[in-house]
């Protein structure tokens, strides 16, 4: 086991019983929700987890150790201290553990340090990707670079709306990542459950994604895999509303300057603030989604 991983009792306990576990984000408590709904978000992920008869593991940084398995003092921390955490993506982690600082894991910290510990699914909101104007900008999200070298299959309601969808399929192909629509021949774009994009392969049963994770491994494949669930119909937004607040979210953003890793946070701000709070209702709804499908599939795989 690495030296700087902690693994928490429970989680460590249900991995050597062979029981399902499932990886969780923290970047999701410091820096996509405001303090408490980010706590009783976290909290609440879990409790779905636990229900689906699953055990949940949220991965941060604490004192410089990584951490797989949180106390509920642990995500009340990250949650009280919100932006002021790190967000740690793989090229922070060194300086994290060496200088024993917090931080909040991305999509890819958290499957970097998921991987570790031995678990293999993890749910999140939505994965990061190829940005808009990233033909100049070079802003390429490192989540599909984990995605390309990590055995750890990652359940989310698709890329984030805010992001060029038709690119970031299109990398994610380049890299040999299978993109699998859960009950859908369509890419969902977070908020909404249609982006105009198609998935690689529709899958019906967390069964089958149980089977085809299997079968990669099997095959040798270094990678992960990526599946999108779309965000429930009665929590879904109207596309031509996110949009145009995504829009204007983008050019507030190049007018103040905002760039790399600030970017995501201040456009998901910005479009909470546009849809009236709205868009963070349909966040919480989705995460909620994508841990039941995760705790299932993880069972699946037993």
């Amino acid at each position: 086991m690495n030296q700087y991983l902690d693994i928490a009792p429970e989680v460590s306990a249900a991995l050597a019983e062979g029981r399902p576990v499932v990886a969780l984000e923290s970047t999701i408590i410091s820096h996509g929700m405001p303090y408490p709904q980010n706590v009783e978000t976290a909290l609440a992920v879990e409790n779905i987890i636990r229900a689906e008869g699953a055990v949940p593991a949220t991965i941060a940084i604490i004192g410089g150790r990584l951490k797989a398995g949180l106390s509920p003092a642990e995500i009340e921390h990250l949650g009280k201290s919100g932006q002021a955490v790190p967000k740690a993506s793989r090229r922070d982690l060194p300086v994290l553990v060496a200088r024993g600082s917090d931080g909040a894991t991305t999509v890819t910290t958290t499957m970097m340090i998921a991987a570790m510990a031995g678990i293999s699914v993890f749910a999140t909101g939505g994965i990061g990707g190829v940005h808009r104007g990233a033909e100049t900008s070079m802003d390429v999200s490192a989540d599909l670079e984990e995605l390309a070298q990590t055995p750890v299959m990652v359940i989310c309601a698709g890329a984030k709306s805010i992001l060029d969808l038709g690119l970031t399929l299109e990398y994610l192909e380049t890299k040999g990542v299978p993109v699998l629509g859960y009950g859908t021949e369509e890419l969902p774009a977070f908020y909404t459950r249609r982006s105009g994009f198609s998935v690689d392969y529709r899958v019906d049963t967390p069964e089958e994604l149980a089977a085809i994770a299997k079968a990669q491994r099997a095959l040798g494949y270094r990678g992960g895999l990526l599946v999108t669930n779309p965000i429930p119909e009665e929590y879904s937004m109207d596309k031509a509303v996110i949009d145009a607040a995504i829009s204007q979210a983008l050019a507030e953003a190049q007018e103040q300057g905002v760039h790399g890793k600030a970017v995501t946070p201040f456009l998901l701000a910005k479009v909470k603030e546009l849809t009236g709070g709205e868009s963070l209702d349909s966040n919480i709804q989705l995460v909620f989604n994508n841990a039941r499908l995760a705790a299932r599939v993880a069972a699946a795989m037993k």
